[in-house]
Parts: C-alpha cells; sequence; structure tokens
C-alpha cells in the first residue's frame, strides 16, 4: 500500500498540532451515551481503539468515561501532544504511531474501533477491514464528526462563505455538494444519529481552531494569516463581546 499521502498528512498535521489542541472543540456528553445505547458496549472498561486520534481530544473523553484506549495517529508531533496530555490517571493511554490502514494490533483486541474527525483521511474499504479485524465479536465501528451547523446561524454561514471564496481547497457547508463522509456504505448494519450542540468559544480559540485545518495549513502562511484577519475583524464587528455561541451537530454512525 502506498502510505506516502498518509505520510504527507502526518506532516501538515504535526504543524498546527498546538492550534489544534487548542482550538478544536471536544463533544458534547450526549454522544457518549448515544454511543453506549446505538453499541450495547459499556465504556467504561471498554477497551478502544481511537484511530487518528490527533492530539487526544476524543481519547481523553473516552478515557475520562473509564475506557482503556489504544490511541492510533501517524503524526508523532500530534501523538506527542496526546501522551502528554494523558500522563496522569487510569485507566491507561496506550499510543501507536501507525494510521488505520494498517493497524499494528493482533486480532480480536478491541470492544470499539473509533473514528472522531478521522475516517475521510483513509482508504474506505481497507481502513474498515482493518477495524473488523480487530474489533472482538460483540464490537462495534464508530465515525463522529463534530459540524459547524451553518443553516442555524446567518453569521456562520457568512463566516463558512468566506473560507469557501479564500480557500482553494475549501470543503465544507458552503459547499453546494458536500456531505458527511459515507461511512455509512460500508456497512450491512448501520445506526445513525444526529446529536445537536452550542459551543460557546472566545473568537481568538475560535480562530485558533480554524488554523487548524488542513485546507488552512496548505495554504502560505501570509494567506493564512490574511484570511484568519478577515475573520476576526468580521466577526468581533457581530460580536463585540468577543464570546461566539456557535450552534453545532455531531453526526455519529455505527456499524456493527
Amino acid at each position: 500500500m502506498n502510505t506516502g499521502p498518509i505520510k504527507g498528512l502526518a506532516r501538515v498535521f504535526d504543524r498546527v498540532a498546538d492550534a489544534y489542541d487548542a482550538g478544536r472543540p471536544g463533544y458534547p456528553d450526549e454522544i457518549f451515551r448515544a454511543l453506549g445505547e446505538l453499541t450495547g458496549v459499556d465504556l467504561d472498561g471498554a477497551t478502544t481503539v481511537d484511530v487518528g486520534a490527533g492530539t487526544g481530544i476524543m481519547t481523553r473523553a473516552l478515557r475520562a468515561r473509564g475506557s482503556r484506549v489504544i490511541a492510533v495517529d501517524p503524526g508523532a508531533g500530534m501523538l506527542a501532544r496526546l501522551v502528554s496530555r494523558s500522563e496522569d490517571g487510569p485507566p491507561a493511554v496506550v499510543a501507536v504511531l501507525a494510521d488505520g490502514n494498517a493497524l499494528p494490533l493482533a486480532d480480536g483486541v478491541a470492544d470499539l474501533v473509533t473514528y472522531a474527525q478521522s475516517w475521510h483521511w483513509l482508504d474506505p474499504v481497507v481502513s474498515i477491514a482493518e477495524a473488523r479485524r480487530v474489533l472482538r465479536p460483540h464490537g462495534a465501528i464508530v465515525g463522529c464528526w463534530n459540524l459547524n451547523h451553518a443553516a442555524q446561524a446567518d453569521w456562520l454561514a457568512a463566516y463558512e462563505a468566506r473560507l469557501a471564496a479564500a480557500v482553494p481547497t475549501y470543503y465544507g457547508p458552503a459547499v453546494e455538494q458536500w456531505s458527511v463522509p459515507p461511512i455509512a456504505s460500508a456497512f450491512d448494519v448501520i445506526e445513525e444519529r444526529w446529536i445537536p450542540w452550542t459551543r460557546l468559544v472566545g473568537i481568538e480559540d475560535f480562530l485558533l481552531g480554524l488554523r487548524s485545518h488542513s485546507y488552512m495549513a496548505a495554504m502560505s502562511p501570509g494567506a493564512a494569516d490574511e484570511l484568519v484577519e478577515w475573520q476576526r475583524v468580521e466577526l468581533r464587528e457581530a460580536f463585540p463581546e468577543g464570546v461566539l455561541s456557535v450552534p453545532m451537530r455531531v453526526y455519529l454512525a455505527v456499524g456493527r
């Protein structure tokens, strides 16, 4: 298998590890209640392989609910940040430098395989075959994406439209053909759920999250800075108090 694209992607995200860790949103409690309901797996005591774990946003949330987590990521810088944030307290986190197309794990070791904001970077066939291989018979595969719900707020729709206008590789709600990654097509039996929530965040942290996206990392530093400043000016005009109420929704898909 050609691992070049994954290695290149890892280098991109390693460059923005600080912004990713500081600016990306966490997940609402409801997603974990839904996850337990749809998978039938109790997170407390489960072994979870978190594929594309990044700096550990989902890893830490799973761990806080009692899961033993094997965190897999191809980015050494992202994984180093995850480890530094996960050193204290049980249950343990095992960090593995690898990608989801070739998991260096034995068969049948996991109750859950999770892809939080990550499955769309992988081979859709090979990655699911690997997930099935490492799962125990009762296990489940979980994909989730935390998304801006631009249709719920004019200011957010305008923010996304500015990205679409300025970033050649942007793909998001402002693009007519945009849709969630097609992980549901990988399964005969799939449960899907949309979970709405609201994120309260300062403008500067929100803009750090913007810098963590791959389409921003692919821009020249000057062009990225110019775009961030444009967004900052527009957001400060709309929210002079400096705090955003961002309508969000999580797309959750569970395959068994």
